[in-house]
């Protein structure tokens, strides 16, 4: 099996060389970068397996390199940060993070954090075998993370693309807020569900007025993909 490769964007040096030194013992290759810009520039050359994101850098903050990566890449993130607050927490997941991690940390929790979003991010690779979904109006590629709806591609963010493609695999049946983020976001998420929420919301949005199908509520349980008779 390859090594895999973890890019850190942190701009405490103290933290990026204790991260870096007690990952390289546990079997990865690091590079690590405290400014940004240079490592968006240098992303797609080092194609890393795995990025480790602050949120308070320098030029350009945690949220805004989020979604520069997000444009080309679903590689897993995880963000390391001081911030705590659920907003926060929230707002990361929105914008495409897979974890979330509060410093101060300790190296051990950070490497098991690694370990399973990885195998998560492999087994979605290897196990969703049906990877491209034909429906009425719509078709969900998850080969390229594109969604073709009404003959246009639409753009969308990953992790709506995600939760579009999970529920319409599932017609009809209905699943939990923390069910959804399990399986959708790949962890168990303690507390706040109102990323669920929000990307419904969105989704509904983008496909208002479709009568074929739909992300209709379960009122006091979640969410179900259903498919209208024709």
């Amino acid at each position: 099996m390859s090594m895999k490769k973890v890019m850190i964007i942190e701009d405490d040096v103290n933290i990026s060389k204790l991260l870096k030194l007690y990952l390289e013992k546990e079997g990865f290759l690091c590079t690590s970068y405290t400014n940004p810009i240079e490592a968006l520039e240098n992303f797609e050359k080092e194609n890393p397996n795995i990025v480790l994101l602050d949120i308070m850098l320098p030029e350009m903050d945690g949220y805004d390199v989020c979604k520069n990566i997000r444009q080309k890449s679903n590689v897993p993130i995880i963000m390391l940060t001081a911030k705590g607050e659920t907003f926060d927490k929230v707002l990361g997941l929105e914008l495409g993070a897979d974890d979330y991690i509060v410093k101060p940390f300790e190296p051990k929790e950070v490497l098991a954090r690694i370990k399973a979003v990885i195998r998560r991010f492999g087994e979605k690779a290897v196990l969703n075998d049906e990877k491209i979904i034909e429906l009425p109006d719509i078709v969900i590629n998850m080969n390229n993370y594109t969604i073709n709806y009404q003959g246009k591609i639409l753009e969308i963010p990953p992790k709506e693309i995600e939760l579009l493609h999970f529920l319409s695999s599932n017609p009809n049946k209905v699943f939990t807020r923390e069910q959804l983020l399990s399986n959708v976001w790949g962890y168990d998420y303690e507390g706040e569900t109102r990323t669920v929420d929000v990307h419904v919301k969105r989704l509904r949005e983008k496909f208002e007025g479709n009568i074929n199908w739909e992300i209709k509520t379960v009122w006091g349980i979640g969410y179900k993909f259903q498919i209208n008779a024709g």
